[in-house]
């Protein structure tokens, strides 16, 4: 018979070899960590091509007539470009920090002497129509915030007009939702801008068609090759380069609001007043160019992503808007009546923002640029010094809902 196998007993102890031998560690899967996905800018080559585009398209709205072809053109290649998904940022830093600075630029330029000496004597009126503009906002945007959906400091420095990127920077200070703020400022941007020349083509109509004097074209415009408005166009270039890094230096350094416009604005006035810089505001090719870029930096903000997060506020933030604007009409109205300003320049003129896209339509409508920038420059100011005080006392003196 075959052996059989001693049954195993339970007693016996393993050896001690067994019992120091190392257990192998059980192995633990680690969880794969996905880094988050970073929307990588555009290249510069993307940007070229879009800013061409921008400009052609320009070119074809100003074939059939549009008021403002070049900003309006560009502000809706941005908006399609941005809700299409081809573009997921703002334009280039550099590219962004040139054109408010040439912006500045031009609009010092227009801050002639005679041009200053002419708004004085409607400065009493143009001061009630900035505080009436800044308590109308104000109150709108007090409504907004009953609803519940929006806190105060936000309805405040969202509706407030001028200043958008002044106020975007001091909304998280003032504990207000960032982008709900930015979104609703730079959407005002894009209303107006949208509007604007619309609406001062159909004043300027209006006006000839009731036997007043119609704005004088511009001609032909300049050529190609002359980009600056002297005679020099080497000096007048450099002097324009010149002015615009000083100013944006200056701006940063005195920290003034919006300090790449401001700045470089402070400094060609300057320069104007003295008389002993050539003429160095950008005119025909470089002109169009630097409202090309206005419009697109309002319309590339318009993303699909940003849209979906603001939908449910948008039907209210849009009725608020349109009651500012239509005050802001009627402020104008009743401030050309009692001054005998043209309407045109009246509306544009306290027109609530953005002051690039109204400075182009002024220049583009070749309305009274000297009073609109004026005007537009001196609410700006006024709302960055107010706008922080008013939230800080709604969000204090009212319970948030």
């Amino acid at each position: 018979m075959a052996p059989t196998s001693a049954p195993l007993r339970t007693d016996e102890r393993p050896s001690p070899a067994a019992s120091t031998a190392p257990k192998p560690a059980p192995r633990i899967s680690k969880p794969r960590i996905s880094k988050p996905r970073v929307s990588r800018p555009a290249p510069t080559g993307l940007w070229a091509l879009i800013i061409a585009g921008g400009y052609a398209a320009g070119l074809a709205a100003d074939a059939f007539g549009l008021p403002a072809p070049y900003l309006l053109s560009s502000l809706l290649v941005g908006a399609v470009l941005a809700l299409c998904g081809v573009v997921r940022d703002r334009l280039p830093a550099p590219t962004h920090r040139a054109s408010q600075a040439l912006v500045g630029a031009l609009m010092g330029s227009y801050l002639t002497p005679s041009a200053l000496v002419s708004a004085a004597p409607v400065a009493l009126p143009l001061t009630v129509v900035t505080a009436a503009t800044i308590a109308l906002s104000v109150a709108v945007a007090w409504f907004l915030a009953r609803g519940g959906r929006i806190s105060r400091p936000s309805a405040v420095l969202g509706l407030v007009p001028g200043g958008s990127a002044a106020i975007v920077t001091c909304a998280d200070e003032l504990k207000a939702d960032v982008r709900l703020v930015a979104f609703t400022q730079y959407l005002r941007v894009g209303l107006v801008a949208t509007t604007a020349p619309l609406a001062a083509h159909w004043l300027t109509s209006a006006s000839s068609a009731a036997g007043g004097h119609p704005a004088s074209g511009g001609g032909a415009g300049p050529g190609l090759l002359h980009v600056v408005a002297g005679s020099d166009q080497l000096t007048g270039l450099f002097a324009l380069a010149v002015i615009a890094v000083a100013g944006s230096w200056a701006g940063r350094r005195l920290r003034v609001p919006t300090p790449l416009l401001i700045g470089p604005m402070l400094v060609a006035l300057a320069a104007t007043l003295s008389g002993a810089v050539p003429g160095f505001a950008p005119v025909g090719v470089l002109q169009n160019a630097v409202f090309v870029l206005v419009g697109l930096d309002v319309g590339v903000r318009f993303t699909r992503r940003t849209l979906v997060s603001v939908r449910r506020l948008l039907p209210p933030i849009l009725v608020c808007m349109a009651v500012v604007c239509l005050g802001c009409a009627g402020l104008a109205w009743v401030f050309a009546r009692v001054t005998g300003t043209p309407i045109m320049d009246a509306y544009l003129a306290t027109t609530p923002g953005g002051i690039n896209a109204v400075l182009a339509t002024a220049v583009s409508t070749h309305a009274d640029v000297a009073l609109v920038s004026t005007v537009q420059s001196l609410r700006l100011l006024a709302v960055i010094l107010v706008t922080p005080l008013i939230a800080r006392l709604l969000a204090s003196r009212w319970s948030q809902p």
